[in-house]
Parts: C-alpha cells; sequence; structure tokens
C-alpha cells in the first residue's frame, strides 16, 4: 500500500493530472471487488465510504407510494441508522428490531417488523461493537417474501468473512476497504443487483454517476444504467491506488483461507479469556471476525493493552479484539498474557 501511494505521487509529480489513467484505476477496483463478492463489474459502485454509498441509496426511495417503513436493527453502525433516520424528513418510517442481551435476535422479531409497507430491510454483516455474526439467509428470505428490498453492510467483516453475494441473495451489499482489505479510508463500495434495483435512481449524485463522465452534460441528469448510478463526484483518486494494492494482496491470500485460520484464533482468544476469568460479549455460535471482551472501564484497558504493546479498540463497554491473516498463536498468547495482566480491568 505504501508504494502504491508513492506511485500515485511520482505520477503526479511527473505529469500531473492523469485523469484517464486514474479513471482506468477506479474500474480496476471495481473489477477487483467483483471478484472478491462474486459479482458483476456492472453491479459495483465504487464509493468514497460505506455512508456515501448508503446516502445515495437512501435518495433513490419514493417513501410516498406506500411502502414508507424502514425496518433496521439495534446492532448496526451509526451511520445506518444516521442516513435512515435522516429519511424521515421525506416521510421514512424506522423500525429498530432490538436484540437480545446476548447480542443476538430471533427471527420471530423480524417476522413481527416486516410487512407490506417495508421498503427496506437493513442489516449489519457483523455488530461493530461485539462481533456478533446476523444470520442473515432467513432474514433475506423473510424480507423478500413480503416485497421489501434488502441491504447488508458487509464493513466489519468483507476480507474476513467469505462473502459471496449470489448465494446470499441481498439486494445492496455495502462495505469499505480500510479494515480487513489491507488497505486505507477513502474507497468504499455499493452492490445494486441488477435483477432488483435496476428501477432506484438516486438523487444524491456527481459526475461519476454520468453515463458518460466525459459527456459533461450541464442540462440534463442521464445517469449510468448500472450500478455507477450510485457513484457521486470526483474519486479519492490516492486512495484507490491503496484500494488496489490492498485487495489484490486480499485475493492472492485467499478470504476463505484467512477466515479459516482466523477461526482458529478466535477459538483460542476465547479460551484463553475464559480461562483467565474475563467475559466475552460475543456469541460463541455466531461470531465474526472480531472478539469483544467486557471490561470496568474500556478506555483504560485500552490504553493498558497499548502499553503492553497490544492493539485493540474500545466499543461499548468491551475491548474488541480483531485478528486477521497476518496474526498468529504466539500473537494471540501475547494477548491473553497483556489481559491477564490487566485483569482488574475485566468484569
Amino acid at each position: 500500500m505504501r508504494a502504491a501511494y508513492q506511485d500515485y505521487l511520482d505520477g503526479l509529480e511527473r505529469e500531473g493530472s492523469l485523469w484517464e489513467h486514474w479513471v482506468g484505476k477506479q474500474e480496476s477496483v471495481r473489477d477487483q471487488l467483483a471478484t472478491l463478492l462474486g459479482a458483476t463489474p456492472a453491479e459495483i459502485a465504487v464509493t468514497t465510504s460505506g455512508s456515501a454509498a448508503v446516502s445515495s441509496l437512501a435518495s433513490s426511495f419514493d417513501f410516498g407510494n406506500g411502502r414508507t417503513k424502514v425496518v433496521t436493527t439495534d446492532l448496526e453502525f451509526p451511520m445506518i441508522g444516521q442516513i435512515w433516520h435522516a429519511q424521515e424528513r421525506r416521510g421514512a418510517e424506522v423500525v429498530h428490531v432490538p436484540a437480545d442481551p446476548d447480542n443476538t435476535i430471533p427471527l420471530d422479531r423480524f417476522a413481527d417488523a416486516i410487512d407490506d409497507r417495508t421498503a427496506i430491510v437493513s442489516l449489519t454483516q457483523v455488530c461493530y461493537r461485539n462481533g456478533a455474526r446476523m444470520d442473515l439467509a432467513p432474514i433475506i428470505e423473510l424480507a423478500h417474501s413480503r416485497g421489501a428490498l434488502v441491504l447488508v453492510d458487509a464493513y466489519q467483516g468483507v476480507g474476513a468473512v467469505p462473502l459471496d453475494v449470489a448465494e446470499l441473495d441481498a439486494d445492496f451489499v455495502t462495505g469499505g476497504v480500510l479494515k480487513y482489505l489491507l488497505s486505507s479510508p477513502g474507497v468504499g463500495f455499493l452492490y445494486a443487483k441488477q435483477a432488483t434495483t435496476a428501477a432506484l435512481q438516486p438523487t444524491v449524485t456527481g459526475w461519476f454517476a454520468a453515463r458518460d463522465i466525459f459527456a459533461m452534460d450541464i442540462h440534463s441528469y442521464d445517469p449510468a444504467q448500472d450500478a455507477r448510478r450510485f457513484e457521486s463526484g470526483t474519486p479519492a483518486v490516492p486512495s484507490l491506488y491503496a484500494a488496489e494494492a490492498g485487495i489484490s494482496l486480499m485475493l492472492q491470500i485467499g478470504v476463505a483461507d484467512s477466515w479459516l485460520h482466523v477461526q482458529s484464533l478466535l477459538a483460542q482468544l476465547r479460551a484463553g479469556i475464559e480461562g483467565i476469568g474475563g467475559t466475552v460479549a460475543t456469541p460463541a455460535a455466531l461470531a465474526g471476525p472480531m472478539l469483544a471482551v467486557a471490561t470496568t472501564d474500556e478506555h483504560a484497558a485500552v490504553k493498558a493493552l497499548e502499553n503492553d504493546g497490544v492493539i485493540v479498540s474500545s466499543r461499548d463497554g468491551n475491548v474488541r479484539i480483531s485478528p486477521h491473516c497476518y496474526n498468529n498463536d504466539a500473537d494471540v498468547e501475547a494477548v491473553i498474557a497483556a489481559l491477564h495482566r490487566n485483569r482488574h480491568l475485566l468484569r
């Protein structure tokens, strides 16, 4: 990724604005994301973030046509709730399905919430706060049976947990390259299933969403007919270089192989934490690529672990530990030892 940024800087210094090359770089990232997700390039919009993707998607709904309801959950990343609640000014009704104390949600709660007024069901693949992974297939099937579209926010899992959009059968999938795709901020994506979403046209737009981005027509709105219509203005060009490098590396490593490796590390981590008397907030039956440990002071715990050379995050009263393909058994043992030394911060 560092070399990719240098490549961008070298080109900028040598030749200035390389628009045709930069557009080609975006198309390369689009192709990589399609390969990663099992989609076609025409079904991938390359955005600057997950928020940009979902905002564009939200703008395409007419909440005055009888389907006014957005069903989401209490496990979502903030941007999901914020964007859907922003649509209340346009007539949307947002309903949150609550989670149980163990961070799971029974299917019957979705059955109660999703009805013939539901426009879209918006779900996280993995909860950013605690690593809980949602059993998406039955919810998607339920939503479709009642005429609703489905958006899956895969940001906290893409690149770590294998994801085939054809098998998943969601209408939309969003994510980004910052986390498990080994890249940096500035590139997100939206998968839009052509067969079920072609009629939706966003009003949040930009020149990269046009059918011909070089037409420079200021007198009409002529959006692309594929998923590019969900794109916006000038992309974060340096981030495209980094994204291409990171996704390429993850494709070489293999997401499926990495997931098997990480599952072994997570099992080792869970056993070690429980062995020292810690409490794991991540449900064992359906866990994502991260594990959350309950603390008495999450910020103090993050700082204490950092002092021991262990980098974690603080989320919702927990410390969140996110091993990936580059970690090994020795790293896990180091985490457990650091938690043991700071066990006064565990609850």
